[in-house]
């Protein structure tokens, strides 16, 4: 049995862990809140331009059956699969453990979406992630530019997983979609884990190009019913106005914000799940910390009471001596 100074060590230990645990739970609640407030104001924006670009789309296949519109628009090429080229994976974890399984899920999901083409070229969002993909042999590399390769030394993405921004996430949509209208990437796959709840964080991989209109709708929209591109249309007809310059126009140059749109959107939703996963962890972590608490105290004062009544029994035996 452990002496009364051992458990009473242990108590002290027991309560300090359980000071940062509680600690970690509120800061991490506070910042879940934040995190939810920033996917609950980009979502009607997000929402809006699938609308949007839904409704466009509809105008202009509706004047192509017409014969308004001949030949190949400029824009169906983000739509067009690729025979050639690597896949692109953009896994997204955080920068941080002490947050349950999140980083183990996201970590998995990235592994099992290798194990479909294992030449893939992994773009890691968050140090743990970046350190596991590394020990895999996919270290993430330097989008292709003018003057770089695509066989560059790694870039850091880390600073995306802690503060998600959305000129850090349209610079790398764009470069991943230049990279797929080049030639280089077949397909972009997006891993990540999906905050549905405080309490789950299913993981995620979802098709970001070649572009099918499902993969742009917020991944919390559910039961919104789309067409075969899988959007939304704002109205049920053609567009009742006047567009300028043309449909066409307009939906090349959109398509591109919505892209760029949907990685923000998953880095958002990436960044407040693995908060949520935080809180969960740490309030784990503070229940168990308390109930040892309990049985550490328990323990103690059941030792010092056979210990006071041992020297009771032994004072009483020696004066009947």
């Amino acid at each position: 049995m452990a002496s009364l100074k051992e458990i009473k060590n242990r108590i002290g230990s027991v309560r300090s862990t359980l000071k940062i645990t509680s600690a970690m739970k509120l800061v991490a609640s506070a910042k879940l809140r934040k995190a939810q407030q920033a996917v609950a104001a980009a979502l009607p924006y997000q929402q809006t331009l699938s609308e949007v670009l839904s409704t466009l789309l509809a105008d202009y296949s509706a004047k192509r059956q017409e014969g308004r519109n001949a030949g190949a628009a400029p824009w169906e090429t983000f739509s067009r699969e690729r025979e050639s080229g690597r896949v692109a994976i953009v896994a997204v974890s955080s920068n941080s453990s002490l947050c349950g399984g999140f980083n183990a899920n996201a970590i998995r999901g990235a592994l099992a979406a290798l194990s479909d083409a294992p030449d893939a070229t992994v773009f890691s969002i968050g140090r743990k992630m970046a350190d596991a993909m590394k020990k895999a042999g996919h270290p993430s590399p330097v989008m292709p530019s003018d003057s770089e390769s695509i066989s560059s030394p790694s870039q850091d993405f880390s600073h995306l997983a802690e503060h998600p921004s959305y000129d850090g996430a349209a610079k790398l949509a764009e470069d991943l979609i230049e990279g797929f209208l080049d030639g280089h990437y077949s397909r972009v796959e997006l891993v990540y884990n999906h905050f549905a709840s405080t309490a789950s964080q299913p993981t995620m991989q979802e098709t970001l190009l070649p572009f099918n209109g499902a993969s742009v709708m917020p991944s919390n929209s559910e039961g919104i019913s789309g067409d075969t591109l899988g959007l939304r249309p704002r109205y049920d007809n053609e567009i009742d106005c006047i567009v300028e310059p043309s449909s066409g126009e307009l939906i090349e140059d959109l398509l591109p914000k919505v892209l760029k749109f949907k990685l923000y959107s998953v880095l958002l939703d990436s960044a407040a799940a693995e908060h949520a996963a935080r809180t969960v962890a740490m309030q784990m972590a503070t229940d168990n910390a308390e109930d040892l608490l309990r049985d550490l105290t328990l323990e103690y004062n059941k030792s010092r009471q056979q210990k006071i009544t041992a020297e009771i029994l032994d004072i009483v035996g020696g004066s009947m001596l």
